[in-house]
């Protein structure tokens, strides 16, 4: 049970990775930003890590963070180095640092209930079966590197991982088998290491094409690419009947930096762009939003504006709510109650959104956090 270091309040759901309840955050960001800056250096330091995204040298547009790299440094998802002047990407489409393994269908992904692998949406054209995908695989991709730094991250090991792993795009896509449906990139974050993605997407696409066989590419990312990538992602995905699950994390812009160490403005103006293309194919849907729910900082007032603001942009993207559990530098709060979901599950859909699910149910508990 940690203490807010501005009001005083102890709870159980203030945590100690950084010693602020959620009304000091949102309410009082000039006192509250320096205590936030400290815990993110103190999780980024044992990594190497820039405590935030640095702003004197070389302007990398990758992503929304907008690092300007300064000679001999990385950017701050650290897959971006500075070298004699030049900005130099240490993952390419040659030169990917990640995991991955095969996964049977249908799996747990945040957009299963919605996606032709669990419910064979848009067969034949984009599903194997009219149905769900059993005995079918998922190529599952885990880059070991993010432009996040989620003090609740739920993978939070690839940060052990850091440049190790290595494997071209033609390699990865070449794990894709005949009995492969499709493929999600996730991590960590893809969008550090896109290159690589949107290069192993195009040579397997081409030859799924040329085998006349259904290969949806999937994303699962923060969404704080830049806009001109988030096309790219969009166009593959789409025409090969994949999703890009964006996960947005809150919706207050304090708050976003406590949980994240960076803004949110990006992940929102990449959703707006990417709802132009939902018309293009409805079904099924080429984006779905998730947020997952984190006690005492992510809760139903949270939860309610993010829906508001998805439900303005297209009240038919879908939205999923995740339980969380102890994990990261906040393993020391409680895993997601069944009332708290509950509640964020009734807000959202007061906010006017058509489609709103519950994943993880067994991860929710009965604790009341007061």
């Amino acid at each position: 049970m940690a203490v807010c270091k501005l009001c005083g309040k102890k709870s159980k759901i203030v945590s100690s990775a950084l010693n602020l309840c959620y009304e000091c955050i949102v309410k009082r960001p000039e006192m509250s930003r320096p205590i936030i800056e400290i815990a993110h250096t103190r999780a980024r330091k044992p990594y190497n890590l820039p405590p935030l995204p640095p702003d004197n040298g070389i302007l990398c547009e990758r992503c929304g963070n907008a690092c300007r790299i300064a000679e001999g440094e990385k950017g701050y998802c650290g897959m971006v180095e500075n070298r004699g002047g030049k900005l130099t990407l240490l993952s390419t489409a040659s030169r990917g640092y990640l995991s991955y393994y095969l996964d049977p269908l249908p799996t747990n992904c945040v957009a299963s209930w919605v996606c032709p692998a669990e419910t064979g949406a848009g067969y034949p054209e984009y599903a194997r079966r009219d149905g769900p995908e059993y005995g079918f695989k998922n190529l599952a991709v885990f880059y070991h590197s993010c432009t996040y730094d989620c003090l609740f991250c739920q993978n939070s090991h690839f940060r052990d991982m850091y440049l190790k792993g290595e494997t071209s795009a033609k390699t990865l896509a070449g794990e894709v088998s005949e009995r492969v449906a499709c493929i999600c990139y996730f991590g960590g974050d893809p969008v550090s290491q896109i290159e690589h993605s949107l290069a192993t997407s195009r040579i397997a696409l081409k030859k799924a094409k040329e085998e006349k066989r259904v290969l949806r590419t999937c994303w699962e990312t923060n969404g704080s690419m830049s806009t001109r990538i988030a096309r790219q992602m969009m166009e593959i995905a789409l025409r090969s009947g994949g999703i890009i699950k964006f996960d947005i994390k809150c919706a207050d812009e304090n708050l976003h930096f406590a949980l994240t160490g960076v803004s949110n403005q990006q992940a929102w103006e990449n959703l707006r762009a990417l709802s132009e293309y939902i018309p293009q194919r409805p079904s099924p849907p080429p984006l779905v939003v998730s947020t997952l729910l984190v006690p005492g900082y992510v809760d139903e007032d949270e939860v309610g504006e993010i829906a508001r603001r998805v439900a303005v942009i297209n009240p038919d993207i879908p939205y999923s709510l995740l339980a969380f559990y102890p994990c990261h530098k906040m393993s020391d709060l409680p895993t997601t109650s069944k009332r708290h979901a509950s509640r964020c599950y009734e807000v959202a859909q007061e906010a006017g959104l058509t489609r709103v699910h519950l994943a993880n149910l067994h991860l929710l508990s009965t604790y009341d956090y007061e």
